[in-house]
């Protein structure tokens, strides 16, 4: 078994469903995976995530992605392709499991990074259509497909990732679009007074591998939401880098569970950047009592 430690901000929704990203991929890229926050000095947050092998689990999921590809994949008889945006289509077989009804266009196809079963990461939580609510932010403009939005992301930082083990969630990029996971790219006009979209000298700065490990977080586990621009979200850990849990423990205490260990629960509201129940951003979040 080997250790790595994250430096995670528990006030950033993104960077703590990110956390789960990592421990899910680390589950199935290596095995046995547990994890847990670590608090005990509120300037230096972490998140402690142990895997099987001797390689550390955040360099190794990470070489994983550096080299991976990104495919969509639709049920058997589908129109839906993502072609289009560069980003192949694999379809199913006749009678093959698909995880929601064949969605009205291409935008909700299931992402996935690498190509064999087991060595292969999927994003599907956008297309959810079960009474669990998908925490799609993104509105998908003109059909722009979450699969192509994962490979622009990919690619923004393939060659500098593996450098950024240490602290992954820091490495930043010019990103035009995103699932508007992490809200230190996010903003609404009003507020700020103008539109960076009207300025061309002006270039939003994202944070990839944030949106990217966020999205494979929720694939088993969602915040909790109370309204469509209110959710809660929690953690578990210790003040002590030795509380380590197996995933599903994690991903209960996101959900807002409550659990026989130390937790802390977070509130996060929205609001929209554009027009009403379109495309969704974080603009505050507070730690409830």
């Amino acid at each position: 078994m080997s250790d790595a430690s994250i430096p995670v901000d528990l006030r950033n929704p993104g960077q703590v469903f990110a956390c789960l990203g990592f421990l899910e991929a680390a589950d199935i890229l290596l095995g046995d995976a547990e994890g847990g926050f670590d608090w005990h000095d509120e300037a230096a947050v972490t998140f402690q995530l142990r895997a099987t092998g001797d390689e550390n689990p955040v360099t190794a999921v990470l070489a994983f992605l550096a080299k991976a590809k990104v495919s969509s994949v639709a049920p058997h008889g589908s129109t839906n392709r993502t072609e289009k945006w560069h980003v192949q289509t694999t379809h199913l077989l006749k009678d093959a499991p698909f995880p929601f009804p064949d969605p009205p266009s291409p935008a909700t196809l299931p992402a996935v990074i690498g190509t064999a079963p087991k060595t292969s990461l999927t994003i599907d939580h956008w297309g959810d259509a079960t009474s669990r609510d998908n925490v799609k932010f993104w509105a998908g403009s003109g059909g722009y497909p979450g699969a192509a939005l994962t490979q622009d992301a990919l690619d923004l930082v393939r060659g500098e990732m593996i450098e950024a083990a240490d602290d992954p969630f820091a490495l930043s990029a010019s990103q035009s679009s995103s699932f508007r996971f992490d809200w230190r790219r996010d903003y609404i006009p009003m507020d700020i007074g103008f539109s960076p979209n009207d300025h061309g000298e002006l270039t939003m700065v994202g944070f990839p591998l944030v949106e990217i490990f966020a999205a494979l977080g929720l694939g088993n586990a969602r915040p909790e939401r109370i309204d469509k621009l209110n959710y809660r979200y929690g953690v578990i850990g210790n003040s002590s880098p030795d509380a380590l849990f197996p995933p599903i423990y994690l991903r209960a205490a996101l959900g807002g569970a409550d659990l026989p260990f130390s937790q802390r629960r977070f509130r996060m509201r929205l609001g929209w950047p554009g027009q009403e129940n379109q495309a969704r951003c974080i603009t505050e979040v507070f730690e409830e009592s």
